[in-house]
Formats: structure tokens, C-alpha cells, sequence
């Protein structure tokens, strides 16, 4: 656990990725960039089949996630679903760097590539890798022609080759390259030439990301804005059969560093121990946070006049849209017999027999509605683009994910219409006590 709590987690880093056609180097310059053989290198194009992740630390930038995608121009069947998989990395991309040859023209797969990071409101860099390659030129041999060229400059190009006329053909394409920067004028701050092969410029590559790194937010609290020093709070942490055994789930230990900085105390203790815990202290607690499973039973120790919430309330608030989200949770109220609720977990782990995502929360829903909805769930990163058949989505409190990931999902159901929600949220609207939930934490962030 402790080795765990020294880790900044995943969700917390700076979400970096690597996109582009295939065989442009995208792999090759990712190892360059961290110094290490993440990725495995060929010139056989397509070798990078899935999304490759790596979680370290690198200065300038601290802790980041750097991922590696497939070729978005692969072929096939299976290709379009390392398609889908390089897509769906950009849910949860910060930084984009965006890979192409350097030794052919800007092409159509790179323009659409920065519009998409531009519609998502992602920043990038267009970064030209190969550059040691950028001068040498073929010999005649007509099936090394780039093929982004039109085919009238492929006849060219062939015809140029085969006059071995490299000065002049070296001059032009040179020329071609200045043309289509210029042409992309207001990209001129974000493109970088480099060599993954010789290091050339991957310095300054990572220098240029550090810039992009997305300046401080509007603050995001998780606690430290609800404590003075000084302050004592109350932890509740049920240890059941679904509890990890031997360690304390994210949200818990990010609590407990989080009252540590405000110079506060945290007392932890079961929902067993909690009449206990609360006699020996000398005053009230400024706060009492529980684990959601055990809301009712915490809300009816605790005397109104404390404060409650919810680990996973606190991380609807961190991570994602509260008032959305607490809108979200009266939609249970309308679910009619054979309804699909999606419930979606953003970690994948083993399921236990009383696992709250898929046994403990259809329970719940059917108790208080009397009905039978069609229940689904996902896990992981697989989340459907399309919603818009669910009457409510149900979602964890995202801690393994990133804000941005958080984000698209809850907008994805927002744009469809489609009422959202969290486990905590949820549960709190089940047992009649939302509003006090929440009340410490109005106005809503």
C-alpha cells in the first residue's frame, strides 16, 4: 500500500500519444523520446498493433503516461480495429504529437489528424521524423516514389530518377517541403523536425511539449478546499469480501494525502467502529467520508449537524460534472421494465461475488423501483460512443481514468440526451440523502 501511495497514479499524470500513418516512425520516435525500448521497432509497416503504455517519469515534464498507437491508415478488418483502438486513445490524450515522414509532403492523413485534435481542443505538435533521410533520395527504382505524391509528380519524380538527376530533384523536393509549411501557415509554431535515429532535435521535441503541458485549471479540489488546519475528519472504510486485500482503494489514499497537506488529521475506522470512534473524540468532526456502500448506515450514526459525503462523490466533483451528475440520478425514478442502464467501471478488475458495479447496484435500483431493467456494463477503456438506446448511464467515480477521459464520456451522454450519473451519487439518491451529501460541497464544480 504504502509503495502504492509514493506513485503518482495514472489518472493524475499528463496523457501523452504518438499518432500518425503507419511505419512513420511513431514507435522509433517514442523510444528516442524516453531514452528506453518501449515499443518494438520495424520497417515493416503496421508492427504496432495495439496501443502501447508507459507510465514514468521524464524532465521537463514529471509524471506523464506515453502511449503509442497503431497506424490510423492500416488496412483490413483487423486494421480498422486497431483503427477504433488508436481512436479511442484520444479520449483521454492531453498532448498530441502528431508523426509524419519527413521525407514526403504534408499529407491528407496529417491535416485531418490536427483538425480532429483541434475540434477536441487538444494541443499538438506536427512533428516530421526521418530528417536524416530528408536528403537522400532513391535511385531509379520507381515502387520507392512516395505515394502521397499525385500522379503526375509520381511520372515526374520517376522520370527525374531515372536521369539520376539528384541535385536538381533534391532542390525541388526541398522546396515542395517549404511550400507545404507555408501553406499551413498557422501551424509554423508547432512543427518540429527530428530524427528518431540520430536524436537529432528530440530535446527540443520534448522542450516543445513541456510548453504545451495544460497551464493550472480552474482549481479542481479534492478535499483541501473543505479543511482548516487542524481540522479532524473521519474516514469510514468498510473491509469486506469486495475490499482489496491488504491495501486501501485510490480514492482513499488520495484522501488521506490530501488532508495531510491541508495540515489536518484523518481518523480511519470501519462503519462497525464509527459510534465508537465518534464518543472518543472531544469535539464533532469538520466532515465524515464514507465509502458508498455504506451510506445509510453511516447516515443514520451520524447526527445531522455533521457534515457527509462520499468517497465518490468527492471524485464527481474532482474528475467530472457534480450538477450533472447529480441531475442524472432522479432518472431512476422513470425506468420501466426491460430499460437498458448501462453501468460502466473505468478500471477492469476480478469480480466478486458481491461486486458493487454488477450485483450490488442492480439490486439496489431494483429494490427501490419495483422493476426489472436490462442491465450492462463495460469496463476498462471500452465505452460506447453511442448511448443513445441506455434510459440512464451509471458510471464508477473514475478514479483510474484521467479528467479528460471523465469528460468525454460524460459529454458523450449529455449530447445524446441521456442521463448520467456516479456509483456514490447513485446510492446516496437510493437512500434519500443526496441533497445532505452534497450540501458541503454547493455551489457544485
Amino acid at each position: 500500500m504504502m509503495n502504492g501511495m509514493k506513485q503518482t497514479p495514472s489518472g493524475e499524470r499528463i496523457h501523452i500519444a504518438f499518432f500518425g500513418r503507419r511505419n512513420v516512425g511513431k514507435s522509433s520516435l517514442m523510444n528516442a523520446f524516453t531514452g528506453q525500448e518501449l515499443s518494438v521497432v520495424s520497417a515493416t509497416a503496421g508492427t504496432t498493433t495495439d496501443a502501447v503504455y508507459k507510465a514514468m517519469e521524464l524532465l521537463p515534464l514529471g509524471p506523464v503516461v506515453l502511449i503509442d498507437t497503431p497506424g490510423l491508415d492500416d488496412t483490413g478488418e483487423l486494421g480498422e480495429k486497431r483503427i477504433g483502438k488508436a481512436r479511442q486513445v484520444m479520449r483521454k490524450t492531453d498532448i498530441a504529437i502528431v508523426v509524419a515522414d519527413g521525407t514526403v509532403p504534408f499529407g491528407e492523413a496529417e491535416e485531418e489528424l490536427i483538425s480532429e485534435f483541434e475540434r477536441r481542443q487538444i494541443p499538438w505538435l506536427l512533428v516530421y521524423n526521418k530528417e536524416d533521410l530528408a536528403e537522400r533520395f532513391p535511385e531509379d527504382d520507381k515502387k520507392d516514389i512516395p505515394k502521397e505524391l499525385s500522379k503526375d509528380d509520381k511520372a515526374d519524380l520517376a522520370k527525374r530518377l531515372s536521369q539520376n538527376d539528384k541535385a536538381d530533384l533534391s532542390e525541388r523536393f526541398q522546396e515542395d517541403r517549404k511550400e507545404d509549411l507555408s501553406e499551413k501557415g498557422r501551424y509554423a509554431e508547432k512543427v518540429l523536425r527530428v530524427s528518431a535515429r540520430t536524436g537529432f532535435h528530440i530535446h527540443e521535441l520534448k522542450e516543445r511539449v513541456a510548453a504545451l503541458l495544460p497551464k493550472e485549471e480552474e482549481e479542481r479540489p479534492l478535499i483541501g478546499d473543505l479543511l482548516s488546519t487542524g481540522d479532524t475528519m473521519v474516514l469510514v472504510v468498510p473491509i469486506d469480501k469486495g475490499a482489496p486485500k491488504g491495501r486501501l482503494i485510490l480514492p482513499q489514499q488520495q484522501m488521506i494525502r490530501g488532508i495531510l497537506e491541508a495540515g489536518a488529521f484523518s481518523l480511519v475506522c470501519r462503519d462497525t467502529e464509527l459510534e465508537e470512534t465518534l464518543r472518543k473524540l472531544v469535539s464533532p468532526p469538520k466532515l465524515v467520508i464514507t465509502d458508498s456502500q455504506v451510506f445509510d448506515r453511516v447516515n443514520r450514526i451520524l447526527p445531522e449537524s455533521v457534515p457527509l459525503t462520499s468517497f465518490s462523490i468527492l471524485m464527481a466533483r474532482y474528475k467530472g460534472d457534480l450538477a450533472l451528475l447529480a441531475a442524472g440520478a432522479a432518472a431512476v425514478e422513470q425506468l420501466r421494465h426491460g430499460d437498458q442502464v448501462l453501468i460502466c467501471e473505468g478500471c477492469t478488475h476480478h469480480r466478486q461475488c458481491e461486486d458493487i458495479g454488477t450485483v450490488k447496484l442492480p439490486n439496489l435500483i431494483r429494490r427501490y423501483t419495483k422493476v426489472e431493467p436490462d442491465f450492462l456494463f463495460t469496463s476498462g477503456t471500452e465505452f460506447p460512443t453511442d448511448v443513445s438506446s441506455y434510459k440512464m448511464v451509471v458510471h464508477c467515480g473514475g478514479c483510474m481514468l484521467n479528467r479528460r477521459e471523465v469528460m468525454y464520456r460524460l459529454n458523450c451522454c449529455r449530447e445524446q440526451g441521456v442521463p448520467v450519473t456516479n456509483y456514490g451519487v447513485l446510492i446516496a439518491y437510493l437512500n434519500g440523502i443526496l441533497e445532505r451529501a452534497t450540501r458541503i460541497l454547493e455551489p457544485f464544480r
